[in-house]
């Protein structure tokens, strides 16, 4: 019996944890238990405001999908933080550039 491959699909801390939630909680799995309780824990913005954040990292700023994920999962709070989602210094970016993705980051920020 072969089976079908399943689609794979790139996913936000908060998006998985958004899935993992949809899910019955008692039907879940020790691995999917412990995956909740940490995405519960390190989400820093809401589902939709991850996917919102994302696909304007990736539209405006050129990002790579990868790229867009890693920042919106930490949600880094200055330049230097998130150069180093960005190619790890293989690629020259403009501060300016990285700038306004900071203040983008900081328009979806979750407030105290």
């Amino acid at each position: 019996m072969s089976k079908k491959p399943q689609e794979e699909k790139l996913l936000t801390l908060p998006q998985a944890k958004e899935l993992l939630e949809s899910l019955n909680g008692e039907q879940l799995d020790q691995f999917q238990r412990r995956t909740l309780d940490y995405t519960a824990k390190f989400s820093k913005i809401t589902a939709d405001n991850a996917e919102k954040l994302t696909q304007k990292l990736v539209k405006e700023f050129e990002l790579e999908p990868t790229e867009a994920i890693e920042i919106v999962n930490c949600m880094p709070e200055s330049v230097e933080e998130i150069r180093v989602f960005l190619g790890g210094g293989k690629k020259i970016i403009e501060t300016a550039k990285i700038e306004s993705i900071l203040s983008l980051l900081n328009q979806y920020r979750k407030k105290p």
